[in-house]
C-alpha cells in the first residue's frame, strides 16, 4: 500500500475512470491495472515507481495539448490523440504525424519527470548535483541552486515511453528514433540560469544553474522538424532478415537520419474523411477561414466539398456611465458575425 501525496485523474473516452488523492491510499497493483494501455514493461514500471505514474500522464498528456497546439490549424489536429487513454500507440499509419506524435509525447515525459524531480516530488531523484562547487573560471561564475537533472527524466522517458515498442519491425524502429529525437530536442534547448551575489548589487560572484525551457518552445521546434522530416525505409540483417536500422529513403543511400530529425516510414492520408485505420477524423463540421490562404482556409480545410455560412449577432452592453447619483446607464452594442464550417 502506498499514499499518494497528489491528485490526479486518467480518461478513457472522455470519462474519468478513477481519482488518486491526498486521503485514499491504493495498492499500487490495483492502480496500474486500472490505467489502459500500459505494455508488460511499462505497467511493472507503475508496480514499482506509482507515485511516478501520474507525473508520466501529467508529462504524456503535456505532449498531447502541444500537439494539438500546434496542429489547430491543421486538417489533422491532433483531436482523436488521448481519446482511449494517454499511454500507448494512437496512430497506425507510420506517417510524419505520428513521428511528431511520440516526438512530443516522449519530450513531455522527460519534461514533467525532470521538473518533478526538482520540485522535490518524486522519489530517488532531485537536483542535479554533480556541477555543484564548479567554478568556470575563464566566465567567473560557479555552479550553485538547484539544477534540473534533465538527464534523470530522459532516462525515465526512455524507460517507459520506449517500453511499449514490443515488435521488432520498421515502425519499432521509427517510434524509438522519434522518441530520441523528442527527447534530445528538449536537452539542447537546456537554459543556463545565473545571479549575482554581492553588496549593493554588485556581481562579486556569481552562481549558475540548468533550467528546462517552456515546453511550447519545444513543440515549435519539434514542429519545424515535422515539417523537414525524412522518410526513411529498413536496412534487414542479411541472415535473420530482421529490421536493423533506417536510412534515408534514396536511391542507393545508405545515409542515416540525423538523431534529431523525424522519420516517417509511410506517406500520410490526407485526413479529409472520416477513417479509424488512419487515425483521421475528417474535417466535417471544422471552422475555417474564408479569407486564408494556408491551412486554415476553407479551400483547402474543406477539401473542395465546400462550406457553410453561418451568421448570428453578438449584443452587449458598451459606453456606461456612472450618473450621480446613483446608477449606471449604458448603451446596447451589437456585432453581426459570419463564422464558416466544412460542409
Amino acid at each position: 500500500m502506498f499514499l499518494v501525496s497528489r491528485s490526479a485523474f486518467f480518461w478513457v473516452k472522455g470519462r474519468k475512470i478513477f481519482a488518486l488523492s491526498s486521503v485514499v491510499a491504493l495498492g499500487a497493483n490495483i492502480i496500474c491495472n486500472k490505467i489502459p494501455g500500459l505494455a508488460p514493461r511499462q505497467r511493472a514500471i507503475c508496480q514499482s515507481r506509482p507515485d511516478a505514474i501520474i507525473v508520466i500522464g501529467e508529462g504524456a498528456q503535456m505532449g498531447i495539448n502541444e500537439c494539438q497546439y500546434q496542429f489547430r490549424f491543421g486538417r489533422w489536429n491532433c483531436s482523436a490523440l488521448g481519446e482511449k487513454t494517454v499511454f500507448g500507440q494512437e496512430l497506425r499509419v507510420g506517417s510524419r504525424e505520428a513521428a511528431f506524435t511520440y516526438a512530443i509525447t516522449a519530450a513531455g515525459v522527460a519534461h514533467a519527470v525532470t521538473a518533478a524531480c526538482s520540485q522535490g516530488n518524486l522519489s530517488n531523484c532531485g537536483c542535479d548535483r554533480e556541477k555543484q562547487g564548479y567554478y568556470n573560471q575563464a566566465e567567473g561564475w560557479k555552479w550553485g541552486g538547484c539544477s534540473a537533472d534533465v538527464r534523470y527524466g530522459i532516462d525515465f522517458s526512455r524507460r517507459f515511453v520506449d517500453a511499449r515498442e514490443i515488435k521488432k519491425n520498421a515502425r519499432r524502429l521509427m517510434n524509438l528514433h522519434n522518441n530520441e529525437a523528442g527527447r534530445k530536442v528538449l536537452e539542447d534547448r537546456m537554459k543556463l540560469e545565473c545571479k549575482c551575489h554581492g553588496v549593493s548589487g554588485s556581481c562579486t560572484t556569481k552562481t549558475c544553474w540548468t533550467t528546462l525551457p517552456k515546453f511550447r518552445e519545444v513543440g515549435h521546434l519539434l514542429k519545424e522538424k515535422y515539417n523537414a522530416a525524412v522518410q526513411v525505409e529498413v536496412v534487414r540483417a542479411s541472415r535473420l532478415r530482421q529490421p536493423t536500422f533506417l536510412r534515408v529513403k534514396q536511391l542507393h543511400s545508405y545515409q542515416k537520419p540525423m538523431e534529431t530529425d523525424l522519420v516517417y516510414i509511410e506517406k500520410s492520408p490526407n485526413y479529409c474523411e472520416e477513417d479509424a485505420a488512419t487515425g483521421s477524423v475528417g474535417t466535417q463540421g471544422r471552422l475555417c477561414n474564408r479569407t486564408s490562404p494556408g491551412a486554415d482556409g476553407c479551400d483547402t480545410m474543406c477539401c473542395g466539398r465546400g462550406y457553410n455560412t453561418h451568421q448570428y449577432t453578438k449584443v452587449w452592453q458598451c459606453n456606461c456611465k456612472f450618473h450621480w447619483c446613483c446608477y449606471v446607464r449604458c448603451s446596447t452594442c451589437s456585432e453581426r458575425t459570419e463564422v464558416f464550417t466544412c460542409k
